[in-house]
């Protein structure tokens, strides 16, 4: 389950590359916009906000998201992204740090690119620090039997930009893409930790019980304390890498 009071504990954090995501978009008067993936809807504001005139829908895959949204007034639904295709007047489509967790999901977006009109927009973008120290941690403790992890959800290999940008150009769209490596700058002992717990750990907090989640807590807290020193003034540096992709349609 998806907890939205922790994934909000670093709001202003992640919305930073929605914002990046969203300035190269130059949609003007778009009849719908859809955002996939949408989390608790804080940042489907922001398209409401942008694009006034338009129908701004949500939706996303955890019943806790879409319910938080709904309390912000945001229009979404609970519905998985791998059956999901834009309708024809969806003029926008957003989907910021979702695609990483949909095994495949390269072949999704052809599929959205063929469904949207012509002279549409497709703005993704995907965490890409799967070799990051952080999560090859994450991927060992889930290797080591002694958890019973085998088969959990992890986040996913993601392309580089280059990757995006041939496989919808492919498609007929014209594509701007790049990335990003923000330097996170977190407070506290366990900052790192408490980061990931908003999301990368979320599929492993649910798999456990209470005594073995704060075992597995423990002992990811101290390598990953390891991994990143926390320094004198009690901050801990955490760069953390994006991959983004605007895609214009036709």
């Amino acid at each position: 389950m998806w907890d939205p009071s922790q994934y909000l504990r670093y709001a202003d954090e992640r919305a930073r590359p929605f914002a990046e995501l969203l300035n190269r978009v130059d949609a003007e008067n778009p009849r719908r916009v859809v955002d996939v993936g949408c989390g608790p809807g804080h940042l489907t504001a922001r398209l409401r906000e942008r694009w006034p005139d338009a129908e701004v829908e949500a939706l996303d895959s955890s019943p806790d998201m879409v319910a938080a949204a709904r309390k912000l007034g945001v229009d979404a639904r609970v519905q998985d992204v791998r059956e999901w295709l834009p309708p024809a007047d969806a003029d926008v489509v957003v989907c910021n740090a979702v695609l990483q967790w949909v095994p495949g999901h390269e072949k999704l977006l052809p599929r959205w690119a063929e469904a949207m009109p012509s002279g549409g927009w497709l703005a993704v973008q995907v965490p890409g620090h799967q070799k990051s120290p952080s999560h090859q941690l994450i991927g060992e403790f889930i290797g080591d039997p002694q958890w019973g992890l085998g088969g959990i959800d992890q986040v996913r290999d993601v392309l580089d930009p280059v990757g995006y940008a041939e496989l919808l150009e492919d498609a007929g769209c014209t594509v701007d893409a790049w990335e990003t490596t923000y330097l996170q700058r977190l407070t506290g002992r366990d900052a790192v930790l408490e980061w990931l717990e908003g999301t990368t750990l979320r599929p492993i907090r649910a798999a456990l019980n209470e005594q073995r989640w704060a075992e597995f807590r423990e002992q990811l807290g101290a390598r990953l304390r390891d991994a990143y020193p926390m320094r004198e003034d009690g901050t801990t540096w955490f760069p953390f890498r994006r991959v983004f992709f605007v895609a214009r349609v036709g």
